[in-house]
Formats: C-alpha cells, sequence, structure tokens
C-alpha cells in the first residue's frame, strides 16, 4: 500500500518537467492571488498576478500564463489550487476548459509548509501561492477531474437536501422546545409529534387551553380536515387522551397568544422543507 502511495506520488512529481510552469493560485472570495515557478521552484513572476473573481479576471490569469510561458519557453502548465470552500469551483472549471490542467492540493500541505519559503508561517495571499505552487512542483496535489453532469447533477440535489434536512432539524428543535415549555406532557400522546394527526394539533389546538375548549367529536373533525382516516374509535380515544392530559398539564400559560403564533410559522416552515426535500430526493432516484 505504501509502495503505490510512493509510486502515485513519483509520477506526479514527473509530471512537472523542465517546460512546465507551474501556477499557485490563492483563492479569495473576490479576488485571488497567483504565483508561477519551474520544476525547480524558482519564482517566475516579477509580483503577484491578482486577478478578480469573474471572467475577465479569468482571462487576465490566462493572458498572464501564456505570456510566462511564451517568455521561458515552455509549453506545458499546472494550475494548483487547495481544494477548500466553494469558491475555487468556478475557475478550476473554466481552467480546464481552456485546456490547462488543474491541480488541488490540500490545505494542510499549505500549512505545513509555509515556513519553507521563508521561516515564517505567517500568511499573505502572494506567500501562500508559492507555497501551493511548491507543493504542486514536488508532487503533493490530487489531479482535478470534473465530474460529468449526471454526477454534478446529483451531488447539487444531494447537498441540497443535506442543508434542507439540517434546517428542518433545527426547527423540529423549536417545536419539541415550545412543547417543552407549553405542553410537557403532549408526547404522551404522541410517540411521533410529526405524524400527521400530532402537526394537525399542533396547527389548531397545541395549547392545553385550547384542547379544553373542545368536545372529543370537534377534534376528530378538525383532523379530518388534514388526514384521510381521523375518526374511528382510534380518533376518539386520542382526541380522549389529550383532553385528559391538558386538564393536568403544569405547562405554563404566559404570552400564550404571541407563542401559538410562532408555533404555526415553525410548522409551516418545518412542512415547507420537508417538502423540499422530499422533491429533491425523488429527483435523485
Amino acid at each position: 500500500m505504501k509502495s503505490n502511495l510512493i509510486k502515485s506520488q513519483n509520477q506526479r512529481v514527473e509530471r512537472i518537467s523542465t517546460s512546465t510552469l507551474v501556477i499557485g493560485i490563492d483563492i479569495a472570495k473576490e479576488k485571488h492571488a497567483a504565483q508561477a515557478i519551474n520544476f525547480r521552484g524558482i519564482v517566475l513572476t516579477k509580483r503577484p498576478i491578482l486577478f478578480s473573481n469573474d471572467l475577465a479576471g479569468f482571462e487576465h490569469l490566462e493572458q498572464s500564463i501564456r505570456k510566462l510561458q511564451k517568455m521561458h519557453g515552455m509549453n506545458d502548465v499546472v494550475v494548483g489550487m487547495e481544494s477548500t470552500g466553494h469558491y475555487w469551483f468556478n475557475i478550476a472549471n473554466w481552467l480546464v476548459g481552456q485546456g490547462i490542467d488543474v491541480a488541488l492540493v490540500n490545505p494542510m500541505t499549505t500549512k505545513r509548509n509555509k515556513e519553507n519559503r521563508d521561516n515564517s508561517p505567517s500568511k499573505s495571499d502572494p506567500k501562500d501561492a508559492l507555497v501551493i505552487a511548491d507543493a504542486v512542483s514536488r508532487g503533493f496535489y490530487t489531479p482535478f477531474a470534473p465530474k460529468d453532469e449526471a454526477f454534478r447533477r446529483i451531488r447539487v440535489m444531494v447537498t441540497n437536501r443535506e442543508h434542507w434536512v439540517v434546517k428542518s432539524g433545527r426547527i423540529k428543535n423549536r417545536i419539541h422546545r415550545w412543547l417543552d415549555i407549553r405542553f410537557p406532557e403532549y408526547r404522551q400522546a404522541f410517540d411521533d409529534i410529526f405524524s400527521d394527526r400530532s402537526l394537525a394539533t399542533l396547527r389548531r389546538f397545541p395549547a392545553p387551553s385550547d384542547i379544553l375548549q373542545l368536545t372529543s367529536e370537534q377534534m376528530v373533525q378538525i383532523w379530518s380536515e388534514y388526514m384521510t382516516r381521523p375518526g374511528g374509535e382510534r380518533g376518539k380515544n386520542k382526541a380522549l387522551e389529550l383532553q385528559s392530559l391538558a386538564r393536568h398539564s403544569v405547562g405554563d400559560t404566559s404570552a400564550l397568544e404571541e407563542d401559538k403564533w410562532e408555533l404555526r410559522h415553525l410548522i409551516e416552515e418545518y412542512e415547507r422543507m420537508r417538502e423540499y426535500a422530499e422533491s429533491l430526493m425523488k429527483q435523485t432516484r
């Protein structure tokens, strides 16, 4: 296993020849900094190439690269950058589209090698660009290969779904907190407080005082607006159970109307996120 790793790194080192221009880019949100070296690590840029995170900036970088290649008689180029955050996606894909190889450097490699340049661990965009270029020249990188369109679409959908699932989880925690304060006995009636019957209850009569104003028949009737099978013996028993719990609840009743308004919005937000996450999941099947 170790021998395979060494072989792979040797192959990456051999990829960098005397005719290879090595570019290191320090990626930022709006403006990037690039530096160039040769296979020995000798700096070829008199000053950093600064370029914006847009098409004009990308074209400026490419023009600078071609100029350096011509100046130093190099017919090959590799551009390295750290694979952190998301600001590198567009420049990496654009460079590949121009026929330029892109190498991804682990941020830990950059961090470990900062002192190699000037015996200082301090950060600056031009210095980091050189450290990244050095890492590439010594084979400490992973070749960047854009995935095909189908794979990228699935990755985007899965990432989006995970985002909405996390947000949904936060909303659920706030709903749990609401019940802990306003109706702590509620979970004795519902193992899953996000079931259809429970959500209908929380929408229309979430507080003990709301429940005690209704008969069991009225509760079942309201559930029928949200469920296909709300009634029967099970529905009536559930209504009676809730009434019993509400009658002996120790939940806080201060500023209740204002808190009920918040709960309604939490439930609306939860259902919207759940529907969106389910829709994304269907698209990945």
